[in-house]
């Protein structure tokens, strides 16, 4: 009766009164408060909007970073690069071009990011290339998703890895199994065929003038935020780990020396503004699972789950998380995602955690919010939003069996 509340709640506010996500998540938990007799208890919403701090910090250090290189040049200059280098190697150009729209996602875990940066820079010399807008906007949605679920920052995996007490370590191979290959093939089956017998002259055209300026120093900026995030890693007993928001923070810093001439103040209230859907989604969350814990809510879900046979785990798995993830990824992988790796303990939970994730974050393209499909569709201009849904939906079905296969076989 409580979760109900909760949800419907949920359901009722982003819906019928179009509260932004956060909003609507605050008022579950408020709901959820008062029909439990608990009142309004602020300490512990105050408590749960907190929980997610450092997620908050690297989401806006990272975003902050991206609207740095997008506003000196680097990301528009890289983009061109891309074209004129593999503009006549279509099979190099769809590899490279892949990548290139995952980066971004990949550094700050949304899916927005890139679809709104790289995604955006690449839909126009795709179209001029000759590829169906649909299928332009169909690539830059399913490759963000990948982005956003592939390493070094997946966000959902650390929030339910966090919501179990498990260190974000050792998650890069399983992500990267199910996401590189899935990008690759989703730009592959839209873009290439069209790609081989492209015309180069008019992706020229459509794309930013080449800067002047060095592109070892303009690229500088990445070179190094990379070069620091491996060595943590690597030379551990050499080099401290400065933290994320740090490293994000020196790359922003150097990238304000390197390109055009970038506004700091102005540039920072974009990279905020970009982000404070999201920031404000993570303190949502926090709220809703600190009422579903103090309510017992949250402790009926994981008991529901652990007392299901294992069939219908993995049925449940397949259906639950990608479809609440259409209302929110992020509250799919915390509300939903935390009761099921507790019910599959006893394998490679690390393994288990990161296809959870991966089934969660295919909420993205997914109704009724679809929020990743419909920017795609913004930025590619012209396209209806079901059909970008249509079309990615077979990859959503071969990433779902990839992250059921991980979790059937890590159990």
């Amino acid at each position: 009766m409580i979760f109900a509340a909760m949800v419907g709640t949920l359901l009722l506010l982003q819906f019928w009164r179009r509260q932004p996500i956060g909003i609507a998540l605050l008022g579950g938990a408020i709901a959820g408060a008062l029909v439990a007799g608990q009142g309004l208890p602020i300490r512990h919403l105050v408590e749960g909007m907190f929980t997610y701090i450092d997620p908050i910090i690297i989401i806006f250090t990272a975003m902050l970073f991206m609207k740095v290189l997008e506003e000196n040049g680097a990301l528009g200059e890289l983009a061109g690069s891309i074209i004129r280098l593999f503009g006549k190697q279509p099979l190099l150009l769809v590899i490279s071009m892949t990548l290139f729209i995952m980066f971004p996602a990949m550094l700050t875990g949304i899916t927005t990011t890139s679809v709104l940066t790289t995604g955006a820079l690449m839909a126009a010399p795709l179209v001029s290339l000759g590829v169906e807008r649909t299928r332009v906007a169909t690539l830059i949605a399913v490759v963000s998703v990948m982005g956003m679920l592939a390493p070094p920052i997946n966000l959902l995996a650390m929030l339910i890895g966090q919501g179990v007490d498990m260190p974000y370590i050792g998650f890069e191979l399983p992500l990267l199994a199910v996401t590189v290959p899935v990008a690759l093939l989703a730009s592959f089956w839209l873009a290439y065929p069209t790609l081989r017998k492209a015309n180069l002259e008019l992706a020229f055209n459509s794309l930013p003038h080449p800067t002047r300026r060095s592109k070892a120093l303009l690229f500088m900026p990445l070179v190094v935020v990379f070069g620091l995030m491996i060595a943590v890693r690597v030379l551990p007993q050499y080099l401290p780990d400065v933290g994320i928001p740090l490293i994000f923070m020196a790359g922003s810093i150097l990238g304000l020396m390197t390109g055009k001439k970038v506004p700091f103040v102005r540039t920072s209230y974009r990279a905020l503004r970009l982000a404070l859907p999201v920031l404000g989604l993570l303190a949502g969350v926090g709220a809703f699972l600190q009422i579903m814990t103090l309510t017992g809510v949250r402790g009926l879900l994981v008991v529901t789950v652990l007392a299901l046979p294992v069939t219908l785990k993995y049925v449940g798995l397949a259906i639950s998380l990608p479809l609440f993830g259409g209302v929110s990824a992020f509250a799919s992988a915390m509300v939903f995602g935390v009761p099921f790796l507790l019910g599959l303990l006893g394998g490679n939970e690390v393994a288990v955690c990161a296809a959870i994730s991966i089934l969660a974050g295919l909420g993205d393209v997914l109704p009724p919010s679809a929020i990743n499909a419909r920017f795609a569709a913004q930025v590619t201009g012209g396209v209806e939003l079901k059909h970008v849904i249509l079309k990615a939906l077979p990859f959503v079905l071969i990433t779902a069996i990839a992250a059921v296969s991980i979790i059937i076989f890590a159990h």
